[in-house]
C-alpha cells in the first residue's frame, strides 16, 4: 500500500484569511488520505517574538494610520520579487524552513502567504530546494509579492486574476483558476427557514448580517450599527463583533433598548448558519469572507473596507457585479436597503454570484495536485 503524501501547508497569523485558508486545506487532504500539517511561518520559522511585534505593528497600522498600509501594499505591487529594495524579506525564515524540509520530507508544500512562499522560492533559487510548491490566493489579487518564477503551479480565485498572473509572465500551464478554499460546509445548503427559526429571527422581516472579520472593530461594523439604528424600518440585524469583548460589550451598549432588532455576537464558529438566515451582509471586503458569502449565494454590500488587498478585493467583486459598495454612512443608508427597494438589484447581485462563486476550492487544489479524488475517505466509507 503506498505511504499517505506528505503535505506542508505554509501560512502566517496576519488577518483571519490566511490562517483560515491553510485550515481548510488542511481539512481537504486529510479526506483524500493525504497528511497535511500546517506551520505558521513568522511564529514557528522566524521568532515567536518576531511574529508578535510584526503583528502588533501590522494591527496598529490598520487601526490607526490605515492609508500607510494603502501605500506600502501599492509599493510593494510595484518592486519585483527579486529587487534589492525588498531588503532581504524574501529570506525571513529560510533556515529554519531548510531545516523542515529535510526533517519532515515532504511531498509538496502549499503556501497560502506570500512571506513562506518567497522564502521557500529563494530555497529553490538557491538549489538547496526542489520539492514541489503550489501557492493558493487567499484574496482576489494578483499582488506581485506573490508571484515567482519558482512556483510550480499557482491556484488563483478567478480568471480575472488568472489574466493578471499572465501578465506577470507566468504560463498559462502554471495557473488553476479554483476559487478561494472556504470551508465545507459552504458546500452544502442550509434551509433559511430553519437558520432563523434556531436563532429566532421572524421569517417575515429581512435579516442583515453585520461583519468585519476575525477583528471586528477594524472594519465599519459599529458605523453599520449606527446607520441602521437611524433608520425608520422594520428589519433584524446579526451583529458579529469578532475578537476582543470590549469592542463587543460597546456594540451591546449602542444597542441597549433595541435587543429585539440587534442581536451582537462575539468571535463566533456560526458564519455558516449566520449566512444562510441573513438576506444581505455588510462587511468589509476580507478575501475569505468574500468567498464564503459567494459560496452561500448571499449578497453584499461592502462598507469600511481597508486600504491594501480589500480595496484591491472591493474593487474585484464591484467588477463582477456581487456587491454594492458604501463609502460613507451616507452612501450605506442609501445602499442598504436597495436590493429590497428594487428587486432588480437583488436578482442581479444574485445571479452575478452564480456565476463566479467556487463553493468546491478546496477539493478543486486537492485533486489538482494530488492527481485523485479529493473526497477519497468518504468515498471508502
Amino acid at each position: 500500500m503506498a505511504a499517505a503524501p506528505r503535505v506542508l501547508i505554509l501560512t502566517a497569523s496576519y488577518g483571519w484569511g490566511h490562517h483560515r485558508v491553510a485550515q481548510v486545506l488542511a481539512a481537504a487532504f486529510r479526506r483524500a488520505a493525504a497528511e497535511p500539517t500546517v506551520v505558521d511561518h513568522f511564529r514557528e520559522l522566524v521568532h515567536p517574538a518576531f511574529d508578535t511585534a510584526s503583528r502588533a505593528l501590522y494591527y496598529w497600522v490598520l487601526r490607526n494610520a490605515s492609508p500607510l498600509w494603502g501605500v506600502a501594499y501599492w509599493l510593494g505591487d510595484q518592486i519585483p520579487t527579486s529587487s534589492r529594495l525588498l531588503l532581504g524579506v524574501n529570506r525571513l525564515g529560510t533556515g529554519k524552513l531548510k531545516r523542515l524540509l529535510d526533517a519532515t520530507s515532504p511531498d509538496l508544500v502549499v503556501t497560502v502567504h506570500a512571506t513562506p512562499a518567497a522564502a521557500l522560492c529563494e530555497l529553490r533559487r538557491r538549489g538547496r530546494s526542489r520539492v514541489f510548491h503550489a501557492t493558493v490566493f487567499t484574496d482576489f489579487v494578483a499582488h506581485t509579492q506573490w508571484i515567482f518564477e519558482q512556483v510550480d503551479r499557482y491556484f488563483v480565485p478567478a480568471e480575472e486574476i488568472a489574466n493578471d498572473v499572465f501578465a506577470h509572465g507566468i504560463s498559462r500551464d502554471r495557473v488553476v483558476v479554483s476559487g478561494v478554499p472556504v470551508d465545507e460546509e459552504f458546500t452544502r445548503p442550509l434551509d433559511k427557514s430553519a437558520a432563523r427559526l434556531a436563532l429566532g429571527l421572524s421569517a417575515r422581516l429581512p435579516v442583515f448580517l453585520l461583519m468585519g472579520g476575525g477583528q471586528g472593530s477594524l472594519g465599519g461594523v459599529e458605523g453599520a450599527v449606527r446607520v441602521l439604528r437611524e433608520m425608520d424600518r422594520s428589519f433584524q440585524a446579526l451583529v458579529v463583533a469578532g475578537r476582543g469583548e470590549g469592542f463587543a460589550e460597546r456594540l451591546r451598549h449602542l444597542c441597549r433598548g433595541r435587543e429585539g432588532q440587534f442581536r451582537v455576537f462575539g468571535y463566533t464558529e456560526s458564519v455558516r448558519q449566520f449566512m444562510a438566515a441573513a438576506d444581505l451582509l455588510v462587511t468589509k471586503a476580507g478575501g475569505v469572507t468574500l468567498a464564503e458569502a459567494m459560496a452561500a449565494e448571499l449578497p453584499m454590500v461592502f462598507f469600511g473596507s481597508l486600504p491594501g488587498q480589500e480595496s484591491r478585493n472591493e474593487r474585484f467583486a464591484t467588477a463582477v457585479g456581487v456587491t454594492l459598495v458604501a463609502k460613507s454612512r451616507a452612501e450605506l443608508r442609501e445602499a442598504i436597503f436597495r436590493p429590497f427597494d428594487d428587486p432588480s438589484v437583488l436578482r442581479s447581485l444574485r445571479e452575478n454570484i452564480r456565476r463566479v462563486r467556487q463553493p468546491l476550492a478546496a477539493d478543486l487544489v486537492v485533486e489538482s495536485l494530488l492527481g485523485k479524488p479529493a473526497r477519497l475517505r468518504e468515498a471508502a466509507s
